[in-house]
């Protein structure tokens, strides 16, 4: 078996990849930055130290054959942040340099487009290459015969991109045709077949089994995973901390959790809610304000308390779009008398929920995030729906991913409830800037197509 086709040559990928980054930045700089008068060797060791940090912390260059384009483009965009923000730094402390901002725009655009498209351009020519060819794979076999390590093996089958070969299973508990062996058979088969990955169910591996296998791998250079078996909780993302040399193992919290994500996203909703404040609230108030006294007497806003974060309550300011009334616990409904003529419009384009922006700019809420629900949807869906309660880990938002999924409106069945949790967790579990981006986006799409619930 050679080193093209067991994929040996992939160790060379990460620092092609690294060189290639630091040429571009190199080149780019001495050519943007030639009127700038700065002293070259200082600046380039400034730059290639900030990029190799920035690289190191945000794990620029930990792109594998199963990392998705969605978590690609995250790095992309964190790296490219953090980096103009190191290169604007260095300027202030050079007396003898005057700031360009269009040469340092120029420039970190210029080194970030072919960056990205260079990194696309590798990322997709190798799947393509290991399903044209077969090249550049990895040999995997599996200890234990279960559900859980079968759905493994068919996996390794249907995504060839991934560049896996599956060998076989070594099980002591179970005996046929897919079953290559015991586990005791596994060590001679592994270094006759040059194997580089073991995957091993806990659930048919002692704990002698398990030392003596780790130690083996250690010695071998071979890779070795374990597969989370039935229990729900190893599907989770778990991390180990140690009580001075004891391990244990914790459900590692959410991105959303991590302080320089909240920091991130509060900066985020600081900036982009001050700007809607300033460019739009600012001279559609007033007229809004009119409207609303014409058609109904009343408050120009209305407040309602809704749970927030950790389920503490907070004020949710609307433009009013209804006529006074007592019953506001009670969601609206499809053509409901108590709406007024230019609160259907407010609530159809959803311009009712802008004064919101004053709940993020007071830190109540975020502008992405799960919607706030009535405290009496709180009480009849807590207790009966799976995950309600984890949307109160994190702000509520103006708007949400299952908003821009059509989930949003009137709640009729408890499958929309479901439904609505579902992408409210997912988005609490799954959160990324470019998810943010593209659910603001789609509201913005949505405000102008108009849609069916939104009433």
């Amino acid at each position: 078996m050679t080193a093209a086709q067991t994929g040996r040559y992939s160790k060379y990928i990460r620092p092609i990849s690294i060189s290639f980054d630091l040429l571009v930045i190199t080149f780019l700089c001495l050519f943007f930055f030639k009127e700038q008068n700065i002293n070259c060797f200082y600046y380039l060791l400034y730059q290639t130290f900030a990029w190799g940090c920035i690289a190191f912390f945000i794990k620029f260059y930990e792109v594998y054959r199963f990392t998705t384009p969605v978590e690609i483009t995250s790095k992309i965009v964190k790296q490219g942040i953090l980096f103009l923000l190191v290169i604007i730094a260095f300027f202030p402390f050079s007396k003898e340099v005057l700031f360009s901002g269009k040469a340092i725009a120029l420039f970190v655009s210029a080194s970030f487009t072919l960056i990205t498209i260079s990194k696309y351009l590798l990322f997709y020519y190798l799947k393509k290459y290991r399903i044209v060819t077969g090249s550049n794979f990895r040999s995997a076999v599996i200890i234990g015969y279960t559900p859980e390590s079968i759905r493994l093996k068919e996996l390794f089958e249907t995504r060839n991109d991934y560049g896996y070969r599956f060998l076989g299973y070594f099980s002591d508990k179970k005996s046929n045709a897919n079953i290559k062996g015991k586990i005791e058979d596994l060590k001679e088969y592994v270094l006759v077949n040059n194997v580089d990955e073991i995957y091993c169910s806990l659930n048919e591996i002692s704990n002698d089994q398990l030392k003596n296998l780790v130690d083996f791998a250690d010695e071998n250079g071979k890779t070795i995973k374990f597969i989370p078996d039935t229990k729900e909780i190893f599907s989770k993302n778990l991390k180990i901390e140690y009580y001075e040399f004891f391990p244990v193992l914790s459900l590692r919290k959410t991105m959303l959790h991590e302080p320089t994500t909240k920091a991130f996203k509060r900066i985020f909703d600081i900036v982009f809610s001050a700007l809607v404040i300033i460019g739009l609230l600012s001279w559609i108030t007033p007229l809004l304000a009119l409207l609303i006294k014409l058609e109904s007497k009343g408050p120009i806003f209305f407040k309602q308390g809704r749970p927030g974060i950790d389920e503490k309550e907070f004020f949710c300011y609307k433009f009013r779009s209804m006529r006074i009334n007592k019953t506001t616990e009670t969601e609206a409904s499809k053509n409901d008398p108590r709406v007024t003529k230019i609160g259907k419009f407010l609530r159809k384009t959803s311009i009712d929920e802008m004064p919101q922006f004053m709940n993020v700019l007071l830190g109540d809420m975020s502008v992405v995030g799960p919607r706030p629900h009535l405290w009496s949807q709180n009480k009849a869906y807590g207790n009966r729906i799976k995950k309600y309660m984890v949307r109160h880990y994190v702000k509520p938002g103006i708007t949400g991913l299952a908003q821009v999924r059509g989930f949003r409106g009137e709640i009729e069945t408890d499958e929309d409830m479901i439904n609505r949790i579902k992408y409210d967790v997912f988005y609490i579990e799954n959160w990324s800037l470019l998810l943010d981006i593209k659910i603001i986006v789609q509201t913005v799409i949505n405000i102008f197509k108009g849609e069916d619930k939104a009433y």
